[in-house]
């Protein structure tokens, strides 16, 4: 017995309704962000090299330049550079998350963009249930503090974050003049993140309603419907 459950809104997880009745034709729709303006930005190089792969496992990428985007409140939810960066977070399935670190920590540059795609649009929370890939680019030896923190922010927007993830470090030994990048073992770790993160996106974005439906939150939408319903008076 479980007294303290609605069994009316208790649902039990099926094999079967993880499969989607009409799957998805179309490329798996990846977002890229990074995290630096800089002229020869190595996380841009590596999200161009991350997109690159992505295109060539069959995806579709667009990638958000972040030069003119405002801090966070520091502009109305109108600017331009906001609703650009807003409407491709609702088109993407999934996203790719490149930072430098910096002072330990993500960058500011990162921070920003993140802090601008809202939890909830209206009915529509625009990142709940996609797919997610984290990496940096470092200066010095291989560190992991940025894509740490990626991953908090990846969990706290209710993303799904793939285990797999990049950290190139010494990045300014790593890419070539044309700004490509050299063969190697952070190379092949790319490689490895991008098939990955393509494997999950496919295997969840047709299921990825289903996979966030939460009892609490069904519960929540119950109760609310119920008192408008109900209430008195307009």
């Amino acid at each position: 017995m479980l007294p303290n459950i609605d069994p009316a809104l208790f649902v039990v997880p099926t094999q079967a309704a993880l499969q989607p009745v009409t799957p998805s034709r179309h490329p798996p729709r990846i977002l890229l962000l990074y995290g630096s303006l800089r002229e020869r930005s190595f996380s841009r190089l590596l999200s161009e090299e991350a997109a690159r792969l992505l295109n060539a496992m069959g995806a579709e990428t667009r990638t958000f330049d972040p030069h003119g985007l405002p801090l966070a409140d520091d502009a109305p939810e109108s600017h331009a550079k906001v609703q650009e960066l807003r409407a491709l977070a609702l088109w993407s399935e999934g996203m790719v998350w490149c930072s430098p670190e910096r002072h330990g920590a993500m960058t500011g540059i990162m921070k920003t963009q993140i802090d601008w795609i809202p939890l909830a649009q209206g009915a529509v929370r625009p990142t709940q249930g996609k797919t997610l890939a984290v990496m940096q680019v470092s200066g010095g030896s291989q560190s992991f503090n940025a894509v740490n923190q990626l991953r908090v922010l990846g969990r706290w927007m209710r993303m799904l974050t793939i285990p797999n993830q990049s950290s190139v470090a010494k990045a300014f030994l790593e890419f070539d003049e044309a700004g490509r990048m050299k063969p190697s073992a952070y190379y092949d770790r790319v490689v490895d993140v991008m098939e990955e993160l393509v494997k999950f996106t496919l295997l969840t974005r047709d299921a990825a309603g289903y996979l966030v439906d939460r009892y609490s939150e069904r519960k929540e939408s119950a109760e609310a419907l119920s008192k408008r319903v109900n209430q008195k008076s307009i």
